[in-house]
């Protein structure tokens, strides 16, 4: 092949990679790998000195195309821009409220400060694994930092299916690892102290439901009285409570924050619909609870005729006062108190649902049965019951005698 055949760009099929040698001397490869907002093909350039060098070069170009590993044409995204766009515009019209609120914290407050300077597609697996020790050195508990890693997982994931960048480097980073909590169960006497204790309190039933149901908090407070049969003698789980939150009805110019404005305006709804399968449950009610739920419900018709035109009846099985819902805040402050009260160790509001699945393992209650009494999903429902049902001291005796029995016999037998 003559040098002048060598520099004539061969014509090559549209949409076809091509190579030719350019007046600069050098030698210059294109690939078409898709198409630009525009409409016009997406072609990408690279040259190269000699011409097996950029031929390596387009064929490498050619197979992260057709790998969909190129990132897509247009403006290139910082961390910053892109975080603040998918939160806004990518999460929040599709997630809850709850999860969107936790991902605006962490982008807000750590992600954006922390990694919102780096170009998107110049992130490095690295970069957020030196973030997440710094953020521990600064004082973040290691569980936050792994919350931060899954909310930057979500947000790249969303990245990569539109081509703004190729990998998702926080699939790659190594997370902030997570020491498993050690949780102890309340155990039989405590929970009796409890109850005793919470007899003596407005909405008393609330805290039964908790340590004998094993409810969640806003499965709880969500509850209406169109979900209870007290004649039939179960209840169904079907709404949840949300955490309120607020905006300035002030016009932003009391000086205080917005939960705290005197004219605050309350912007979110009080409650969702339960959505998965296993949370939309139905659950039977012992009878001494049916009884305490019998008793609320008339203390509940005192309130009603006390507060007259006040009463905001809005069907809530635990309510305010005057028929509103009830704040999980206050709602979480009560049971630090009563904790406190009945002279039981501290504990998280939490920890009486693990209470209430380890009183179902000492009943001897089936593994299918546990699962619809606690909501939990068929696929992870046997890791979550190793999670929740803790073996404890009368579980742990029972067997230790079957084993004695089966090894020595039984005292009646020697």
């Amino acid at each position: 092949m003559t040098d002048s055949t060598q520099k004539k760009r061969t014509r090559q099929p549209n949409g076809a990679s091509s190579i030719y040698l350019g007046k600069d001397g050098k030698w210059h490869g294109r690939v078409t790998v898709g198409v630009r907002d525009d409409g016009k093909p997406d072609r990408r350039h690279v040259e190269r000195k000699t011409r097996a060098e950029v031929t390596k070069a387009v064929r490498e170009l050619e197979k992260l195309r057709d790998a969909g590993r190129l990132r897509k044409a247009g403006k290139r995204w910082t961390v910053q821009a892109w975080l603040e766009h998918w939160v806004e515009n990518i999460a929040k019209p599709y997630v809850s409220e709850n999860t969107y609120d936790g991902y605006e914290v962490d982008v807000r407050v750590h992600l954006v400060p922390g990694l919102g300077a780096h170009r998107l597609d110049g992130l490095e697996p690295e970069h957020l694994e030196r973030f997440y020790q710094k953020m521990q050195r600064n004082g973040s508990a290691a569980a936050t930092a792994h919350h931060v890693h899954r909310t930057m997982r979500v947000a790249l994931g969303q990245a990569v299916r539109r081509g703004h960048v190729a990998v998702n480097v926080a699939e790659i980073a190594k997370a902030p690892r997570l020491e498993e909590e050690d949780i102890e169960p309340y155990t039989i006497e405590e929970v009796q102290r409890l109850l005793l204790e919470a007899s003596k309190l407005r909405n008393s039933a609330r805290w039964v439901v908790a340590l004998a149901l094993g409810l969640r908090q806003g499965e709880a407070l969500g509850l209406h009285w169109e979900d209870v049969d007290l004649d039939a003698g179960y209840l169904r789980t079907r709404k949840n409570r949300l955490r309120p939150k607020y905006a300035h009805g002030c016009g932003d110019t009391c000086g205080r924050a917005a939960g705290y404005c005197p004219q605050r305006e309350q912007v979110r709804r009080e409650y969702k619909s339960t959505k998965s399968r296993a949370g939309r449950r139905t659950i039977g009610l012992p009878d001494p609870l049916v009884t305490l739920l019998r008793r609320h419900q008339e203390e509940q018709a005192a309130e009603r005729l006390a507060a007259g035109p006040a009463w905001l009846g809005k069907g809530y099985v635990f309510a305010s006062p005057v028929g509103g819902p009830l704040s999980p805040n206050t709602d979480y402050h009560v049971w630090k108190q009563l904790l406190r009260d009945a002279g039981v160790r501290d504990g998280r509001l939490h920890d009486a649902r693990h209470t209430a699945a380890t009183v179902l393992l000492i009943l001897g209650v089936p593994d299918v049965v546990v699962d619809a009494i606690m909501g939990w999903e068929p696929g992870g429902a046997a890791r979550m019951r190793a999670r929740y049902m803790h073996i404890t001291g009368p579980v742990l005796k029972k067997v230790a005698g079957q084993v004695g029995d089966a090894l020595w016999g039984s005292p009646e037998t020697n």
